[in-house]
């Protein structure tokens, strides 16, 4: 069991990812573990496919449009055992703090929208994989499965981790508020796509679903955004009609309370940030007591959830033990300088 600090500070990133650029991505990521640190946060938080950036292009015409960025997506994307990730582990080894970062991990030739937690010692608690893309992300995404639904226990809590849309899903909310989830990240991408045309795409709903999530769960709930500016939108849009579709701005990063209330102060949508709350996991207790929606609130005797928790394989070796689902990080023995 790791030990628990009950309370700390947690920064939450709302900044424009460098996009299509995993090395620049890797070394602004740094940049913000080292800045959050400094503020003296225990945690901080990425929004969605931080590296590279939300893949923007999808929504701005046909397929064919889109064909030019598919290869420079991959070709930005980390794997498990790449430098990339293994640098940024390093940094929080070095500045002593836990990240959730969200990015796009290549598996061969599959890409996953991935979140990893990295403990302040560099090591991996938790690594999960969106369970189902949204509408056009379906064209470049693969699927997670019942695994990526966990919480682990970290030194800030039992922590647990979605994407984007996964909290509108409510049985796959219900299977983290079921293993006591205490401090829930929600990474977004920005909300300056479609605007004015789909309001489900909006700031103002899905920071209603996380604080939703934050009043269901009685949790900590740590909302991360990405920002684009004029100069991101000139990487996907060339028409018109593409820069009505996508415009700057869209952060709106922020962290509620177990209770839903707000915990940070609004920061305008197209300012580079980190949002920092302070947070006492005993505040839970008081929360839970009024709703605790999969503990005493919880009527299993009318509606119950079934979670398979297995890792699917295309492939299983009949006869052989499931294989594991966790894919191999480098290991992090090696001396670390100073900065």
């Amino acid at each position: 069991m790791t030990d628990t600090i009950r309370r700390f500070k947690a920064a939450a990133v709302q900044a424009e990812p460098a996009w299509l650029d995993a090395e620049a991505g890797v070394a602004k990521t740094v940049d913000l573990i080292a800045e959050a640190a400094r503020g003296g946060a225990s945690l901080i938080a990425f929004p969605e496919v931080w590296i590279p950036g939300y893949p923007h292009f999808l929504w701005l015409g046909a397929v064919a449009d889109q064909v030019p960025f598919v290869g420079r997506y991959h070709a930005a994307s980390l794997a498990s055992d790449s430098d990339g990730l293994t640098t940024i582990r390093r940094a929080a080894r070095r500045h002593g703090i836990t990240v959730a970062l969200g990015y796009s991990e290549k598996d061969h030739g599959t890409l996953y929208i991935t979140q990893t937690v990295i403990a302040a010692d560099g090591s991996v608690l938790l690594h999960r994989r969106k369970l189902k893309p949204t509408h056009v992300e379906r064209t470049l995404f693969g699927e997670g499965d019942g695994s990526d639904l966990k919480v682990v226990d970290s030194a800030v809590g039992r922590l647990g981790a979605l994407n984007c849309a996964e909290h509108v899903q409510p049985l796959s909310k219900y299977a983290l508020y079921a293993q006591n989830e205490q401090v829930h990240v929600a990474s977004w991408p920005c909300f300056g796509l479609y605007r004015d045309l789909a309001f489900q795409l909006s700031a103002e709903a899905n920071i209603a679903a996380s604080q939703v999530y934050a009043i269901e769960g009685s949790a900590f709930v740590l909302m991360a955004t990405q920002v684009i500016s004029p100069a991101g939108i000139d990487v996907f849009a060339s028409t018109p009609e593409q820069r009505r579709l996508l415009t700057a701005g869209g952060g709106c990063s922020r962290i509620f309370g177990p209770d839903g209330r707000t915990l940070t102060k609004d920061v305008d949508e197209g300012e580079e940030a980190l949002v920092y709350a302070d947070i006492d996991l005993d505040e839970i207790d008081l929360a839970k007591n009024a709703y605790d929606p999969a503990g005493h609130y919880a009527r299993a005797d009318a509606t119950y959830l079934v979670h398979r928790r297995e890792g699917r394989r295309p492939v299983v070796r009949e006869g052989s033990p499931a294989e594991s689902v966790f894919p191999a990080f480098p290991s992090l023995d090696e001396e670390i300088p100073e900065p």
